[in-house]
């Protein structure tokens, strides 16, 4: 059993790359090339707000599950699984809305703002926060 949990927790890991390797080919996002330029100077892309929300919502979801199941699988806690999805979904929720804004704005509040802020809503980020907490309170939970 404990080398299916790591067997999924590579399964996780590696659906959490293919989202970053084929973000260009499952999702609309028309400032990927944008922010890989890393030049605030070129044109700002024109772009579709439905579509826009809809891919990152989609993106969203994708990172959610994949992060779930390698939380669920190292900690075998399904408590702490709810509590690191809803940690994920609250930094989403107030990130996301700030991008959109961003966006709005067409950057002008700050090209590297704009980008950590990107950042924030379309890697799981949160995720690398999550586990090492986790993996301490589990230390303390067994200390006691």
């Amino acid at each position: 059993m404990r080398i299916l949990n790591w067997l999924l927790v590579i399964a996780g890991i590696c659906g959490l790359m293919g989202v970053r390797i084929l973000e260009d080919r499952i999702f609309y996002d028309p400032f990927l090339e944008y922010f890989h330029e890393a030049n605030k100077n070129i044109a700002f892309p024109g772009f579709e707000w439905g579509k826009l929300i809809v891919g990152h919502l989609f993106r969203f979801i994708l990172n959610l599950i994949f992060s779930c199941l390698i939380i669920q699988c190292l900690f075998k806690n399904r408590q702490w699984t709810v509590q690191g999805a809803l940690l994920i979904t609250i930094i989403f929720v107030i990130t996301f809305p700030i991008y959109l804004y961003c966006i709005y704005d067409r950057f002008d509040i700050g090209y590297l703002f704009s980008f950590y802020m990107r950042r924030f809503v379309i890697q799981p980020l949160a995720l690398l926060l999550i586990v090492p907490m986790f993996y301490y309170r589990k230390q303390l939970d067994q200390s006691v």
